[in-house]
């Protein structure tokens, strides 16, 4: 079954989850001009996940799992309104809107939309009410300071859920200081990973490319790759976590940066052996998938490109007439896949409440699904024996199935990134005018 996407959503930032992670990668200086080959030497190997990979034919046109579709079963909750007279539930949220480059205003929208259908339809945290105390950054870090001590210091809040947040995210973590857990979403702060409070359920940007090598091996069957990236801040980190990932599997590859401002990417692509590798791995920001697109049809060159969410991009589709027709690796389910029955789920509940524009926006469907998730382990404890202690163990145990996102999350799996609860990713193939083909099922890294 194909995925039909109207074009309008194309408005949105369909890239964002993994965008921003990139994003907050930009501390972490790009190499120069890097050149590996053969046997991927000098590439950063992954941890290995205890997540089996899971994959499907690609011409099978593999559908997606039945994944969470009862959300009164998922959080425990009963069928209609909370009582409105009963003390509400404090969940602390923060996101990073009103700048001038905001991850995903989006985020808060879809943390809403949770809040409201919990209390008309989920019935509450047992009976109770549930509301959001937010506090936002948008342009400082010191305004993630602020806002960490006003939820270290309020006592209604018992746990702190963060939406798309770069800027402020490291001193809203310290600021904490592991007193409260904190639930994200997909992490968008350099830091989060390590927080050791901290439960990023759809995971980074780190731990969601290997699963991009393990869908080249699996289910394309590649032997060789050919990996292009821009030398900008971040991205070089960004390579290394796919490069790894190739390695893990056996995929042998060549590794070429070029200058940001390249205009013509033949001789980069050239230089990674792109006319005769068995696929094409390129990580870049959307401003390059223009120019990577052009080059690939200016060579000739044959092999499929497997790529990241990044190029789902409205600008790269205006300058190309349509999106690439790649494989493109998401980390939550797709809420265009009309094959997806939890997709479907979701977007049943955004077009009652007028979000069916937003809901191009990854962070819009992943946000309510963290909500949700909080939800579940708040109705698991009970609403008299909350406390930040209660809820992070809660969370601690948590082995899925996450809404919207894979059937099973292992929240301290990696020692040196306790935060990071999922490394498994789907995989879409691209077949133009809106139209998405589920290529696999979800899929985890190289073991």
């Amino acid at each position: 079954m194909e995925a039909e996407m109207a074009a309008p959503s194309w408005r949105r930032r369909t890239a964002v989850g993994l965008l921003v992670a990139l994003v907050a990668a930009g501390g972490i200086t790009a190499c120069g001009s890097n050149d590996d080959s053969g046997d991927g030497a000098g590439a950063a190997s992954p941890a290995t996940s205890s997540t089996p990979a899971q994959t499907s034919p690609a011409d099978a046109g593999a559908a997606s799992g039945t994944g969470v579709t009862d959300y009164v079963q998922y959080t425990g909750g009963t069928k209609g309104a909370a009582d409105a007279s009963k003390s509400k539930i404090v969940i602390g949220w923060t996101n990073q809107q009103g700048g001038p480059a905001d991850p995903s205003p989006y985020a808060t929208d879809g943390a809403k939309l949770a809040v409201k259908y919990v209390n008309e339809e989920l019935g509450g945290v047992g009976g109770h009410p549930i509301q959001l105390a937010s506090c936002f950054t948008s342009t400082t870090e010191e305004q993630g300071q602020s806002c960490g001590q006003k939820f270290a210091n309020d006592d209604g809040v018992d746990v702190v859920a963060v939406g798309a947040m770069s800027i402020g995210s490291q001193p809203l973590m310290a600021s904490i200081d592991g007193a409260k857990p904190m639930v994200y979403s997909v992490a968008a702060g350099a830091s989060d990973a390590q927080n050791k409070n901290g439960y990023i359920l759809f995971g980074d940007l780190i731990r969601v490319l290997p699963p991009l090598a393990t869908f080249s091996k699996e289910v394309l069957k590649a032997k060789t790759a050919a990996v292009i990236y821009p030398e900008a801040p971040g991205l070089s980190y960004a390579a290394d976590a796919l490069t790894g990932g190739l390695k893990a599997a056996g995929i042998t590859y060549k590794r070429v940066s070029y200058p940001a401002n390249a205009t013509d990417l033949v001789a980069p692509l050239s230089a990674a052996g792109a006319q005769t590798a068995d696929v094409v791995n390129p990580v870049v920001l959307p401003p390059q998938c223009v120019t990577v697109a052009k080059a690939l049809e200016q060579s000739k060159v044959t092999a499929p490109v497997v790529a990241t969410p990044l190029c789902l991009n409205s600008n790269v589709a205006k300058a190309l007439g349509d999106l690439p027709q790649w494989y493109y690796g998401i980390a939550s389910s797709l809420t265009a896949d009309r094959s997806d029955p939890a997709a479907g789920a979701f977007m049943a509940v955004a077009a009652k409440n007028g979000g069916v524009e937003k809901a191009a926006d990854p962070y819009y469907s992943i946000s309510f699904a963290e909500i949700l998730t909080i939800v579940q382990w708040m109705n698991a404890i009970g609403p008299d024996k909350l406390s930040p202690e209660s809820i992070a163990a809660k969370a601690k145990a948590f082995k899925g199935p996450l809404a919207l996102g894979p059937p099973t999350v292992q929240c301290g799996e990696y020692p040196t990134a306790p935060a990071i609860c999922n490394d498994q990713m789907k995989v879409f193939k691209y077949e133009g005018k809106g139209v998405f083909k589920p290529a696999s099922d979800w899929i985890g890294p190289p073991s």
